[in-house]
C-alpha cells in the first residue's frame, strides 16, 4: 500500500468516526428531552440501568442507522478539503488515474461494510431485544389498546390446519377456534371450540364449548364436551407476526423463524423479509455512497465545500426517503420484498456508475 493510500484511508476512517461521534450525541440529547419524564416516574430505575440497558443499546442502534449518512458526509467533507488544498491536482500531476485514486476509498468502504454486516446481523438485534424489553417494562403506555390478532390461519403439518377468529395476545385468549386434519382433500378429523385459552404455566391450551368430530367410511363420531386441555404445535408467539419481533432476532434465528412460519402456512411474512434483506443492503450501500461522494467532491467547484455538502445531503435524504418508502411497500403482502429493499441501491448504483464514468473522463 502506497503512502497516498494510507493517507487517504486514514482521512476516510477518522472523518467517518468523527462524523458519527457528532451525530450520536445529538440523537441521545433529543431522546433524553422526550423521555426524561418517564425516567423520573420510575423511581426504582437507577442511572446505571438507564445507561447500561437503554442508552448503550440506543447508541448501537442509531450508530448503525446513521452509518451511511455519516460515511457520505465524511467522504464529501474530507475529499472537498483535498480538492480545496490542491492535493488532488498534485495527485493528477503524478499520472494517477481516477480509478487508482478510488482504491483507498474502496478499501475503507470494505472495512465499514464488513463491520456494518456483523453489527446488522448479530450485534444490533441482541441490543434491540434489551432495548425493547426496557421500553416495554418502564416506558410502555398502559392505556394502549390490547393487541388482537384476527382471522388467523396456520398450517401445523401435513394436512393439519388451525383457524382462530380472534385472539388477544394480552389475555392469551381467543374465540371461535377450529382444528382440522385432512387426508388429501378429504376431511377426517375436526375440533371446534367457542374459546381457546393458553396456559403459559402448563404450556398447553384449554378449549371450552368444544365439539369433536371424526369421519369414518360408514359413519361419523361426534363428541361434545364443556372443556378440554390439549397441546398443539404452536403458541401465542406464532400468532404475533409483527415487525418489532424481527428487529429482536439475529439473522440466523430470523431466517429459521420465517422458513418455519412459511411451512406452517402463515401469510404475509414480508415485514420479516424486509428486515432480513435490509441488514445486507444497507451495509452494501457504503460502496455506492462512497463512489458518489468522491465523484461529487474530487474536483474544485464554485461554492466549494458548502456546495458539495448541500448536494450530498440532498442526495442522502433522497436515499433515506426512497429506502423508507420501499421498506413500507416491501412489507405489503404480494409485493416482492427483495426487489423493493434493494431498489434504492440499484437506483443510486446507476447514479454512481454514471458519475464514475463522467469523472473518469
Amino acid at each position: 500500500m502506497r503512502i497516498l493510500d494510507k493517507y487517504i484511508l486514514k482521512k476516510y476512517v477518522s472523518s467517518f468516526l468523527f462524523t458519527l461521534v457528532i451525530l450520536i450525541p445529538i440523537a441521545i440529547a433529543i431522546d433524553i428531552a422526550g423521555k426524561v419524564d418517564k425516567f423520573l416516574r420510575n423511581t426504582e430505575l437507577t442511572v446505571l440501568e438507564i445507561i447500561r440497558d437503554y442508552y448503550l443499546n440506543f447508541t448501537l442502534y442509531y450508530a448503525n442507522t446513521f452509518m451511511p449518512l455519516a460515511l457520505f458526509i465524511a467522504v464529501i467533507f474530507f475529499t472537498s478539503k483535498l480538492s480545496k488544498n490542491t492535493e488532488i491536482i498534485a495527485i493528477n500531476s503524478a499520472s494517477i488515474s481516477f480509478t487508482r485514486f478510488l482504491k483507498p476509498y474502496i478499501i475503507g468502504a470494505t472495512m465499514v461494510t464488513l463491520f456494518a454486516l456483523v453489527m446488522n446481523h448479530f450485534v444490533v438485534p441482541r441490543g434491540n431485544k434489551v432495548l425493547a424489553d426496557f421500553e416495554r417494562k418502564y416506558m410502555s403506555d398502559t392505556t394502549k389498546v390490547e393487541n388482537v390478532v384476527k382471522e388467523f390461519r396456520m398450517k401445523l403439518g401435513d394436512g393439519q390446519y388451525v383457524f382462530i377468529r380472534s385472539f388477544s395476545l394480552k389475555e392469551n385468549k381467543g374465540l371461535d377456534f377450529s382444528y382440522e386434519e385432512y387426508d388429501g382433500l378429504k376431511l377426517k378429523y375436526r375440533i371446534v371450540g367457542d374459546s381457546i385459552i393458553w396456559s403459559k404455566k402448563e404450556n398447553k391450551f384449554k378449549l371450552k364449548g368444544i365439539k369433536k368430530r371424526r369421519l369414518y367410511k360408514g359413519n361419523d363420531s361426534i363428541i361434545v364436551k364443556e372443556s378440554l386441555d390439549t397441546v398443539f404445535n404452536f403458541s401465542p408467539k406464532d400468532l404475533s407476526i409483527v415487525d418489532y419481533l424481527a428487529k429482536e432476532m439475529v439473522s440466523d434465528k430470523l431466517y429459521e423463524f420465517v422458513k418455519g412460519s412459511e411451512k406452517r402456512g402463515v401469510k404475509n411474512l414480508n415485514a420479516y423479509y424486509v428486515e432480513l434483506y435490509k441488514r445486507t443492503s444497507l451495509p452494501i450501500s457504503s460502496y455506492i455512497l462512497t463512489i458518489i461522494a468522491v465523484c461529487l467532491a474530487f474536483r474544485k467547484k464554485r461554492g466549494g465545500l458548502g456546495g458539495n455538502l448541500a448536494i450530498g445531503i440532498g442526495l442522502m435524504f433522497l436515499y433515506v426517503f426512497l429506502m423508507k418508502i420501499t421498506e413500507v411497500l416491501g412489507a405489503v403482502a404480494d409485493n416482492n420484498a427483495i426487489v423493493l429493499v434493494w431498489l434504492p441501491n440499484l437506483f443510486f448504483g446507476i447514479l454512481a456508475y454514471y458519475l464514475y464514468i463522467k469523472s473518469k473522463k
